[in-house]
């Protein structure tokens, strides 16, 4: 898989994920693929596992991609993960295994206001 056909295979994800098309959102994943959430410590093994734990969640949830970078078989998206209303800023680290992805880690941020020491040399977003 060529670096366009990665790009579009992730565009593919990410609106899949925003739609909720469970099936085309993990057609992208190797059957023995691994998931990591560092922050709450969880692993999750196989890609129907990695399937099965994003439809039990019971959240309304919304993606918004604000970037997509990468080279080879390492790719990183930045995006806005809404939940219920609430904004978490989201990376995804991908890893690709012959034209799949072997390997996912993803962080998540909630938003937080600019401290005063800063405020006057920053520009809101």
């Amino acid at each position: 898989m060529d670096e366009n056909e990665i790009r579009e295979a992730l565009n593919r994800h990410w609106a899949a994920s925003d739609a909720n098309d469970f099936d085309v959102e993990h057609d992208m994943y190797r059957e023995d693929a691994v998931l990591e959430y560092p922050q709450s410590g969880e692993r999750i093994r196989g890609r129907h596992n990695i399937q099965a734990s994003r439809v039990a969640q019971p959240n309304a949830k919304r993606f918004t991609v604000r970037r997509i970078i990468g080279r080879g078989d390492l790719w990183v998206t930045e995006f806005i993960l809404t939940y219920d209303g609430r904004p978490s800023y989201s990376v995804s680290v991908m890893e690709f295994l012959d034209g799949k992805v072997a390997r996912e880690t993803q962080y998540f941020g909630d938003p937080f206001e600019p401290g005063p020491s800063r405020a006057h040399l920053v520009e809101r977003m």
